[in-house]
This record gives C-alpha cells, structure tokens and sequence, in this order.
C-alpha cells in the first residue's frame, strides 16, 4: 500500500533550494562587500559548507550568480516606480534611508553594483538602472526647463546620500532617520524638480 504524499516537495529538493538560497544570501554579502571582482566563488562556497563546484551547478557561472543576487534590486526598483509618480522622489529617499540592512544579508544589491562598476557589463547594466529608470521617473516630474539637468541633479543627490551611508558610513548621515532628514530633502526636490503641492503631498500623507 503506498502511503499517503505529505503534499511537500522530496527531501532532496528541498535541501537543493535550501542550499541555493544560502548560496544567494552569501553571495550578496561578498559582492556587496567586495564587488565583482574581488569576491570569489571559493569563498561564497565556503561560507555556506560546500564545495565550490555546487556554485557553477545551480548557477552555471559566477556572472549568472551574480546576476542573480542583484535581482532583488530589480524587483525594489519596479516597486518603486509602481506607486503615484509625484511621490517618486520621496520613495526613492525612503528605499535610501530605510532601517540598516542585517550584516548576514549584506549591503543593497545596488551598492554591489556600484563596488563592481569598473565591470564593462556590470556599469552597463548600472548605466541602464540608474538612467533609464529613475532617472526617467524623474524626468517626467519637473516643472520647467532643463529637466534632464535637472533630474540627474537631483539623482546624484540621492546616489551621493545612499554612497555616503552605505560605503563611506559617515557617523551622520548614516545615522540620520527619514524624519530628520525629509524637510531638507522637500526643500532640495522642490528646488530641483519643481511642481505644485505640499510637501504631505510629495510623501503619501502628513503621516508619512
């Protein structure tokens, strides 16, 4: 009599995503940590317990894996650019400024991104992210001329700000919360993209 299925998937199956899931989480660190080019497949492995041949296995190469552990950065950005459009500059501040990531899971996919820049494909892909997406969302905000000029200004800001956190880890700014720095950054946007509206407006609410 053949027993009844628990409805999960076999044991084996299992353990491989287990071990794949690990393998990601420890791939974002290194690369977060050292870019592209400094991490290497050997250590990943060894963090997670296994040999370095189960990287090229599940993910066939080390640009693949790292692709991979960047496609959270893809799905937070088209979160982003999927809420009303004016409030598209404070998102963009909130995803900067949220709580510190665990050291486990590493520093943003986009911070790899950037430590990995001196990469031809990487810096394209970079070119792409950071030009065609946010950089276009805030294109179509400002109110008045130049707006190219003016939306790359304003990203530099937001770059400079996420950098000045995440890499340099100055003893400020890494520490400021959102409510401390929001009334600069309502003064800044205004000054650079423009527009009508509160300031309650830009963020969602006066709750926000």
């Amino acid at each position: 009599m053949t027993a009844p299925s628990s409805g999960r998937p076999p044991r084996h199956k299992r353990d491989r995503e287990a071990t794949r899931a690990a393998l990601l989480a420890a791939a974002r660190v290194h690369f977060g940590r050292e870019g592209y080019a400094g991490a290497n497949v050997r250590g990943i492995a060894q963090d997670v317990g296994v040999d370095a041949s189960l990287v090229f296995r599940y993910f066939g190469s080390k640009r693949k894996l790292f692709e991979e552990a960047s496609a959270e950065d893809a799905q937070e950005a088209g979160a982003v650019l999927a809420g009303p459009p004016g409030q598209l500059p404070y998102r963009l501040l909130e995803m900067i400024l949220r709580e510190e990531r665990p050291e486990s899971v590493g520093d943003h996919p986009f911070i790899a991104m950037l430590r990995s820049a001196g990469d031809e494909t990487i810096r394209g892909q970079l070119h792409d992210q950071v030009c065609d997406t946010y950089i276009a969302g805030l294109r179509a905000l400002v109110d008045g001329p130049d707006a190219d000029l003016r939306a790359e200004l304003f990203s530099a800001w937001l770059l400079g700000i996420s950098v000045v956190r995440t890499v340099v880890r100055s003893e400020v700014l890494a520490a400021a919360t959102l409510p401390e720095v929001a009334p600069y950054f309502d003064q800044v946007a205004a000054a650079l993209l423009g527009g009508g509206g509160s300031a309650d407006d830009r963020r969602g609410g006066p709750d926000r």
